[in-house]
């Protein structure tokens, strides 16, 4: 049997004149004709040089017929290269000089800057209309094409990591890692046929394209694809679907209309969220006004999904929720790899089919982050006595401040829990006398005037005073990447600016 990722998203197989995407301007396009256009996509690629194993970079713009050209990349055989839109000919030209991909495909108004940045790789342009000279070739290619045979253990995409900690590394992920965890998906959010899932995530990071594409094509339900996120567009289709998937901003952002309510969600069955953490504020709020318990869940670009909290069971603010069907998390000490035992903060590893095979050409990156087949995900933890999985924070944010440990998770969580306070973050800054000091940055809700003394007076009631910050300082908001995560790094960057 043939375990290329496209043969494995039974949805492809079975969808034919179904509809796939619903498009903005009120097109729809069909199982049938996304997979002609893959055919076409797929053939032109192989008539540009591709061959089973070479990389395709792609940065272009959301449409459908990107992710036609992500099916076509699989099809061929190729490796899926997906690029953030916001990277700069600089950062462009670092990841393809270390991939090396046979073809680049970029926006047609970005080719001239982006010329330098391409090394070896052949460019080729595609904009979100359709315009460019792959779409050109692919238009007169056939719609036919026989998917090349590939094991489960080839790759089939790379996506490199932030970098927030030094250069970005390139997670390779197989056909296996991807169609496992999509099935899993599948089976535990019970999508079905019937199901509509507003799409407003980016496509070049784990959730838009791994997550919320695979699971759809998996099923052979339907997206809802809008180009981005906006609040009118969201509530102009609540009522036509049944899922959205999103991070924590999209639901504040929501929380802030006055349109939110029972009645607009009542044909909801299911709100995702993740790639940030999820304030149990903005849970509960959302669960009061319209009736719904956001299902949080956790993953990374390595893994895919680990953990979610349960379509059908109690799905608890400020957790994580539970590992997926055959995926295993432990905790363990962050000095010896001891397993730690429930309630126990410390690393968080994770092993299953849903784990990476490793960082594209970093043997020693890979085997200093993998103790056996467990991953060490880099972030910290607790498992409960039920099963449910807390993250704390991320390993490399963890603060020794005079000899302890201080976890940023905890001290933000009672910062958040100040009347009028909207949000915090909590980073270590050098301090000559405790190695670090606890810093706390601040976003207050609109006309509250806490001040820096006043949080500290209410934290040194709930905190021991080493975990107590030193210094607080305001902003209007904090930094933050595509998917909505704190750039604590670049807080600390700043730290001169905002008075540290």
């Amino acid at each position: 049997m043939n375990q290329n990722l496209f043969d494995m998203l039974g949805g492809l197989r079975t969808g034919g004149e179904a509809v796939c995407f619903v498009l903005p301007d009120g097109r729809t396009i069909s199982y049938r004709a996304l997979i002609a256009r893959s055919s076409q996509f797929a053939n032109a690629l192989v008539a540009a040089g591709v061959s089973p194993g070479d990389r395709v970079a792609v940065q272009i713009e959301k449409s459908w017929e990107s992710i036609a050209l992500y099916l076509a990349t699989i099809r061929a055989g190729a490796v899926f290269l997906p690029l953030n839109t916001a990277y700069t000919p600089a950062e462009v030209s670092y990841f393809l000089s270390d991939a090396e991909p046979r073809i680049f495909v970029c926006d047609p108004a970005r080719e001239s800057s982006l010329a330098e940045s391409s090394h070896d790789a052949r460019i080729m342009t595609m904009s979100a209309a359709g315009a460019g000279s792959l779409p050109a070739m692919a238009d007169t290619a056939s719609r036919e094409f026989a998917t090349v045979e590939r094991s489960g253990d080839d790759l089939a995409a790379i996506l490199y990591t932030s970098g927030t900690t030094g250069r970005s590394k390139g997670a390779m992920l197989t056909h296996s890692n991807l169609a496992s965890n999509a099935k899993t998906l599948v089976t535990a959010w019970q999508f079905t046929k019937a199901d509509r899932l507003i799409h407003a995530l980016p496509i070049f990071h784990t959730h838009g394209l791994f997550v919320a594409c695979n699971v759809t094509l998996a099923c052979g339900s339907s997206m809802i694809f809008l180009p981005g996120f906006s609040v009118d567009e969201i509530f102009r289709f609540l009522p036509e679907a049944t899922c959205l998937m999103g991070v924590p901003t999209f639901y504040t952002r929501l929380l802030q209309d006055s349109r939110l309510n029972r009645e607009a969600t009542a044909g909801i069955r299911l709100f995702v969220s993740g790639s940030a953490p999820l304030l149990a504020e903005t849970h509960d709020e959302w669960r009061a006004r319209t009736g719904h318990a956001i299902l949080e869940r956790y993953g990374m670009s390595e893994t895919n999904m680990n953990t979610s909290n349960p379509y059908e069971g109690e799905r608890i603010a400020g957790t994580v929720g539970l590992p997926l069907p055959g995926v295993t998390i432990r905790i363990t000490d962050l000095s010896t790899g001891e397993v730690k035992g429930v309630g126990e903060v410390g690393a968080i590893e994770v092993a299953g089919p849903n784990v990476f095979s490793g960082y594209w050409r970093m043997p020693e990156k890979t085997a200093a982050e993998f103790r056996g087949e467990f991953f060490n995900t880099g972030d910290v933890g607790v498992i409960d006595q039920r099963g449910y999985v807390s993250i704390v924070g991320r390993t490399k944010d963890l603060i020794i401040s005079g000899g302890y440990n201080i976890y940023p998770k905890e001290v933000e969580s009672e910062i958040d829990a100040l009347e009028g306070v909207m949000e915090s973050a909590v980073i270590g800054l050098p301090h000559p006398d405790f190695g670090e000091a606890v810093t706390a940055v601040v976003v207050l809700k609109p006309g509250c005037a806490l001040t820096e003394e006043f949080i500290k007076q209410e934290l040194s009631q709930r905190l021991a005073r080493f975990k107590v910050p030193k210094r607080i300082s305001f902003v209007k908001e904090l930094p933050r990447n595509v998917m909505g995560k704190v750039q604590k790094n670049v807080l600390r960057e700043s730290a001169t600016q905002i008075g540290t």
